[in-house]
């Protein structure tokens, strides 16, 4: 699914406020928790950002050094 701008948005508002309905596009949710509200957030950044292309890919590489000049 694509997110929008205006559904990030309507979340932040919504855990800014301590709401648990969040309405966007004519369209209104509720959620069961401020938990589950944090959570579709992420989701919906993350989303973004892979449209965007400036989230992480969820992949990490781990870098050692010896020391050693």
């Amino acid at each position: 699914m694509a997110y929008t701008q205006a559904q990030l948005d309507a979340l932040d508002a919504a855990i800014a406020s301590g709401a648990l309905r969040v309405t966007y596009d004519g369209k209104t949710v509720e959620y069961r928790s401020t938990a589950d509200l944090i959570r579709a957030r992420a989701l919906v950044l993350a989303e973004l950002g892979r449209q965007t292309g400036d989230a992480p890919s969820g992949r990490r590489f781990a870098s050692f050094r010896s020391g050693l000049r």
